[in-house]
């Protein structure tokens, strides 16, 4: 049974806004809320032109067909519903930076800034404005009241679906005005859900791509708005050896392996990516290994202060990526004021633009206590470029 952990009023004096995609999470959310006599109000963002997105394959987000999708699922339950036209925003909070990233060499999670800007700030703001006590999304992650009142999130019962990982920019202001009610089930309780409650989009599938990528070419979106991006440049060895050419940095993350475009007896994996000279560096699997992440934009969900927990070197887990598990480490205090995480062991593939994000032990049901973005890999590279541009000097 899904527990609708709400506010001390009544349903029936609780507004809820929803904010449906059209997907069958958020369309049993609103579902939930509806039957259990709430004041629900469905919302759906349009992010992007209607056009172009009616292109876009299955298993694309946010597409015109999904508008569609949430429109008719309220009808059924008889709720009122909104389509908000956030396009610009989208653009400027989500995509802008998206672009931005690549063009920097580092490989950027649009779903983290969709939901740290429009999602969670505007969507929460213009939910205020409908009256609304609670703002609730179909995201798998658990929500709960902590003594005193302050919520907290939690990692799902399902750590298959788990989504803590792009909500770690939350604030505690969002969070005390936000609900996941999925947090405790699973995906094929939520389909028979769908089912029983006649819903169409029960057998809907799930959304795979980044809803304003067409066709997943997310690299004719970076050519376009940053062209700098798509400049060809030297592919470079750790020893210094100029092993090929590259058609731009964008097409590279942190650990790469395929689709370099280079032969070598040894397999290769991108080590570090330099945007400034164009290169993009690559050596064995063992030069992979990073156990010091020095973040930044950290956003802290903890009890303490985040210079506290920095300073006393705060025992956490984390997650460098989102489908790995957390791995224990802990904060600590850069030497120029800023905030590094040391790790236990050492992590591959630690990408500048990823998210470094934290948690309070390994676990299933897990707190969520922040995170920031990654900036070490590439700070490590420079130095390393350097240092390589040091010896061939003196050579």
């Amino acid at each position: 049974m899904i527990r609708l952990d709400d506010t001390s009023r009544s349903p029936s004096h609780t507004r809820v806004v929803v904010a449906m995609s059209g997907g069958v999470d958020s369309s049993v959310v609103a579902a939930l809320y509806a039957k259990a006599g709430y004041d629900v109000v469905g919302v759906t963002l349009q992010l992007y032109d209607h056009g172009e997105a009616m292109h876009h394959r299955p298993g694309a987000c946010c597409a015109g067909q999904d508008i569609y999708d949430a429109r008719t699922v309220a009808e059924k339950l008889g709720i009122p519903h909104y389509v908000l036209d956030y396009e610009s925003r989208f653009r400027h909070a989500v995509i802008e930076r998206f672009a931005d990233a690549y063009a920097a060499g580092e490989t950027p999670i649009p779903c983290v800034d969709c939901n740290r800007t429009v999602k969670f700030r505007d969507l929460l703001e213009t939910a205020r404005d409908l009256g609304a006590d609670i703002l609730a999304t179909g995201h798998y992650v658990t929500s709960r009241a902590l003594e005193g009142g302050r919520r907290a999130l939690f990692r799902p019962l399902d750590e298959s679906r788990d989504q803590s990982y792009f909500l770690y920019a939350t604030t505690q202001e969002q969070i005390d005005m936000l609900r996941f009610p999925l947090g405790e089930t699973t995906k094929p309780e939520v389909r028979a859900l769908a089912e029983e409650f006649g819903l169409k989009v029960a057998d809907k599938p799930d959304s795979q791509d980044i809803c304003f990528v067409p066709n997943g070419h997310y690299t004719a979106i970076v050519e376009k708005l940053r062209p700098e991006a798509a400049e060809p440049g030297e592919i470079v060895h750790l020893d210094g050896r100029v092993l090929g050419q590259h058609a731009g940095v964008m097409r590279y993350t942190i650990g790469q392996r395929k689709g370099l475009g280079i032969a070598a007896s040894e397999p290769l994996y991108v080590v570090g990516i330099d945007a400034g000279r164009r290169r993009v560096l690559v050596g064995p699997r063992a030069a992979l290994g990073v156990s010091a992440i020095r973040i930044d934009e950290v956003n802290w969900l903890g009890d303490e202060t985040l210079d506290a927990a920095a300073e006393a070197g705060r025992d956490l887990y984390v997650k460098v990526r989102s489908a790995r598990a957390p791995v224990p480490g802990h904060l600590a205090r850069a030497s120029d004021g800023g905030v590094e995480v040391h790790l236990a062991g050492a992590e591959e593939g630690v990408a500048p633009g990823q998210a470094c994000v934290f948690y309070e032990d390994g676990g299933a049901g897990a707190r969520l206590l922040g995170g920031g973005v990654i900036r070490r890999t590439r700070e490590s590279f420079t130095t390393l470029t350097r240092d390589m541009e040091m010896m061939a000097r003196s050579a």
